[in-house]
């Protein structure tokens, strides 16, 4: 077999078959990742990353190389996780500016991009440290220079045999991955999709490095590792998406973070950056961000506590857990891509019945499709909570990455899918369930959804999380309006005579999700313009006043104009720093309200 060109296509199958590849590799990634702190979540993290790629570039029908190169390397900035996730999306930044424009390349052409790649992603590092995923990546493109084969398969032959030997080099430049008889985790996980292109092209099967040393005495090598104190004197794992029309560049950035911690990692793209940077005072350097622009998501994963993590599987003689609590939500929670991606939430989709037709909510069916389906069809799909089957394969994905997991479902009150996922839970076997009903759906069970990230990234019990999820929520609320109450009337949320009379009087309702969970009306006005100040009126009567720690959520059906003017408000009224996160809601959602629904959540978090 010979290939003598890389056209979008082929770059397409190739960084599916590599992600697939690294995708297999998760756990023995994980159980070798004692650097720069022994947390067990490369390979989970290599993972999340690689799937975000993945999911780009699987539905593109780009044709040209420049454009499939373009969209990996965007995907893996929106989805990228860690230390290795933010370098791999930097290799790929200077690997699609090296082929920028290009319909199609050459083993040169290729070879120049790759070396575009490392460069790039070396001048973007603070603090380079050798032995590492950088390190195999710089040693793969000085190969790659010298090499000189005209067709792609002896070419990645041989760049796969470079990088193995780069790899085994590791624990000489590394003394920590000496004392631990391992090699490099996110080296490793570069290598491995290397490999996973070659598979493709050759059908040679890999024979990937191990470990080094006495295989049996590196069972549970990041627990035999003490937490460097002396070297990681930072404690949290902080990683944030900022987007904005007037960001400043990569290294003013991180000429202004660098004293607030280490590992410090930036990605400047377009009208996007990514953090990441382990820090004792996540909440000052998400400050920071939000002054520069829009703070899309963020998170602070405790390292002490996934190290304990590790610590209790060793002892348990069990394969290794990347954190203490992995959390599982259903479609119903509106929450926008790049929260789900940052957090590694599992999201279980509902499903809409359109005549013989079953689609997956979110999955089968899109957003945006549904909401086009909204315009055109009279008859619109039913609702139903999601099968025993897709609760089962989202419990078991949950617990390959935790030791517990929460699931956060809609309310009990509204659907059945609480119950569902209860029943499953029971006779889950392997990993405890604990389950938390968010009394509420769309944007408010998004936030208490995020808010349980969040506690359990800084190393809460998971009974402790459904207990402050329940306390939170008995505080906090959603409201929204309709154009129309007539899905609401056929789904049996508000009576016949409510219908007819708002219909009669051209009135416009308020309705709520109140904290027993059940759809009440709460408010009404004639027109849209004065519906909207009813509604926001009615917010701000249910914030208590004093309130210190807020946030709010927007959604709506078909009319996205919605949002820039009611964040805006909420920021007026709040403050410039609150929190506000939006999204079109998810087809089961929007099947319910119709075109021109749109509503606001709002998290009340004082104590």
């Amino acid at each position: 077999m010979q290939i003598h060109y890389l056209d979008g296509s082929r770059l397409r199958r190739s960084l599916l078959a590599a992600c697939d590849y690294a995708l297999q590799q998760r756990d023995e990634l994980n159980r070798i990742n004692v650097f720069p702190v022994p947390d067990g979540d490369t390979g989970t993290n290599l993972a999340l990353t690689v799937r975000a790629i993945a999911d780009k570039v699987k539905p593109s029908r780009a044709r040209a190389v420049s454009e499939v190169a373009r969209e990996a390397a965007d995907a893996a900035v929106m989805g990228s996780r860690g230390n290795c996730g933010m370098m791999l999306s930097h290799f790929l930044l200077g690997f699609a500016k090296g082929v920028s424009g290009c319909g199609r390349v050459n083993t040169t052409e290729f070879c120049r991009a790759f070396g575009m790649g490392a460069r790039g992603l070396r001048e973007a590092l603070d603090k380079p440290v050798e032995g590492t995923i950088l390190t195999l990546i710089h040693d793969t493109a000085v190969a790659a220079t010298r090499c000189g084969a005209k067709d792609f398969v002896p070419l990645l032959e041989y760049l796969v045999e470079e990088a193995r030997n780069s790899l085994e080099r590791t624990p000489e430049l590394l003394p920590v991955l000496k004392t631990a008889g391992v090699v490099d985790a996110g080296a490793k996980g570069f290598l491995s999709l290397l490999e996973g292109v070659l598979g493709l092209v050759s059908g040679a099967l890999p024979i990937s490095v191990e470990t080094v040393g006495d295989a049996k005495a590196v069972a549970y090598p990041a627990a035999r590792i003490e937490y460097p104190v002396d070297q990681e004197q930072f404690r949290f794992c902080t990683e944030a998406l900022i987007r904005g029309d007037s960001l400043p560049t990569q290294t003013g950035v991180r000429r202004r973070l660098r004293d607030t911690g280490d590992s410090l990692i930036v990605i400047r793209s377009d009208h996007m950056l990514k953090i990441h940077i382990h820090t004792d005072d996540p909440e000052a350097v998400f400050d920071y961000l939000r002054s520069l622009g829009d703070l899309v998501t963020h998170k602070a994963e405790d390292m002490r506590a996934q190290y304990r993590a590790i610590q209790r599987a060793a002892e348990g003689h069990i394969q290794l857990a990347r954190r203490p609590v992995s959390v599982v939500t259903d479609s119903a929670a509106d929450l926008p891509e790049e929260i789900v991606r940052a957090h590694g939430i599992h999201v279980v989709p509902l499903l809409l019945i359109d005549g013989d037709q079953t689609y997956r909510d979110g999955v089968d069916i899109t957003t945006e499709e549904f909401h086009r389906k909204l315009e055109d069809d009279s008859e619109l799909p039913t609702t139903s909570q999601p099968t025993q089957a897709d609760f089962t394969e989202t419990y078991a994905r949950a617990a390959e990455e935790g030791e517990a997991v929460l699931a956060v479902l809609a309310a009990s009150t509204l659907s059945g899918t609480f119950a569902a996922g209860e029943a499953v839970a029971s006779g889950f076997h392997g990993t405890d369930i604990h389950m938390a009903d968010s009394l509420g759906a769309s944007v408010l069970q998004g936030l208490l959804v995020l808010k349980a990230c969040e506690l359990a990234e800084l190393g809460w019990q998971p009974e402790d999380i459904v207990g402050e999820i329940t306390r939170v929520r008995r505080q906090s609320g959603i409201l929204f309006t309709v154009l129309t109450l007539k899905r609401l009337l056929a789904s049996g949320r508000v009576g016949l005579g409510q219908a007819l009379l708002a219909r009669l009087l051209g009135i416009k309702p308020v309705l709520e999700v109140n904290k027993q969970g059940r759809v009440a009306a709460v408010g009404k006005a004639m027109g849209v313009t004065r519906v909207r100040s009813e509604l926001m009126k009615l917010v701000d009567e249910r914030i208590p006043e004093g309130t210190e720690h807020m946030r709010f959520g927007i959604f709506h059906v078909g009319i996205p104009e919605i949002v820039k003017p009611i964040t805006e408000e909420l920021r007026g009224r709040y403050g410039d720093g609150v929190e506000v996160i939006s999204a079109p809601a998810t087809p089961v959602i929007a099947t319910h309200l119709g075109t021109g629904a749109w509503g606001v959540a709002y998290l009340v978090e004082d104590r």
